[in-house]
């Protein structure tokens, strides 16, 4: 990322108003600036429309409907949508429209858990592996480059399968066994160049400590990369909890995700296609809108980018 200056340094920038004169230049903060680039950024304001859009639907989703997703109506069973059942039912009587947005909203914690816990995770140890180098980089490097070739994926099913399907396990076996480990290492290769910049030299001269040097100088700097690895980190957690859930080994009942139920609905797609078809659009509006999302921050806080340099 190009936004690799000292925030106390360079706080603000300016901004050209078309058909003012020079000398009306005005002066407005880095962050008022990167929101104008990214509102400007019309399929990045559609992504953040939409993804708000599933936000609600996942919390107010369950209060819309008289039935719970664990509710049976064996007067209605594998029944399609109508009015009492707007997203239909399956073989149980369950309503399709509770569970999609249950569903929803346990993907959506497990992946905004996952997301938060790996950016803070990679961000320190990548930070740390760059700034204090020798044997600290080297074990940390060891340890990343062994885990990038282990097949983790299915090390995390086998563990999770062991953990009843709770979706805290879950997220928590995600952050540690296949999140923190390639973000890292990409953190650590930005912050290499950092940790040559004046102002980390003179902190060192100065006797700050290397883990206040490492919170206060170096992560910082790679404010714009750690805000687009969250995002992004969201649709990657989506997608592993919805492979492990499809394969049998996530969130397990009377509990659901998106994964489990697309898994289900995978089964009866010809008899039933509604139990499929609903969940697999909420899990493509939530992938599709963060990548938009993601996209419009990457121009927002990168100045080199097409759209990032126009103020």
């Amino acid at each position: 990322m190009s936004d690799m200056i000292d925030p106390q340094v360079h706080e603000k920038e300016l901004e050209f108003e078309p058909g003012n004169e020079p000398a009306a230049r005005k002066r407005m903060s880095k962050w008022t600036l990167y929101s104008r680039r990214f509102l400007r950024n019309k399929p990045a304001v559609v992504g953040i429309f939409i993804f708000l859009l599933l936000v609600a639907f996942a919390i107010v989703g369950p209060m819309m409907t008289e039935y719970d997703h664990i509710d049976m109506d064996f007067l209605n069973l594998s029944t399609g949508p109508s009015a009492e059942h707007w997203f239909g039912t399956n073989a149980s009587g369950n309503d399709n429209f509770a569970q999609v947005s249950i569903g929803l909203q346990r993907s959506l914690m497990i992946a905004v858990t996952v997301s938060v816990g790996v950016t803070a995770l990679s961000a320190v140890i990548g930070t740390a592996a760059a700034y204090f180098g020798g044997w600290t980089e080297r074990t940390i490097l060891l340890i990343i480059h062994f885990l990038m070739v282990v097949p983790s994926f299915l090390i995390l099913a086998m563990i999770s399968n062991d953990s009843g399907g709770d979706w805290r396990v879950i997220a928590f076996l995600m952050i540690f066994v296949v999140g923190w480990f390639f973000p890292a290492r990409v953190i650590w290769t930005m912050a290499l160049s950092l940790r040559e910049r004046e102002y980390v030299h003179a902190a060192r001269y100065m006797g700050v400590r290397g883990f206040r040097i490492v919170l206060r100088h170096l992560l910082p700097n790679i404010g714009s990369l750690l805000v687009i690895n969250f995002t992004l980190g969201i649709v990657s957690a989506v997608m592993t909890e919805t492979g492990l859930s499809f394969l049998g080994f996530g969130v397990k009942i009377p509990d659901v995700s998106l994964g489990a139920l697309i898994g289900s609905g995978a089964n009866t797609i010809t008899s039933a296609p509604w139990l499929f078809y609903f969940p697999a659009a909420a899990l493509t509006l939530l992938t599709v809108s963060m990548a938009l999302v993601a996209d419009g921050l990457r121009d927002a806080l990168d100045p080199t980018s097409a759209a990032g340099g126009r103020a």
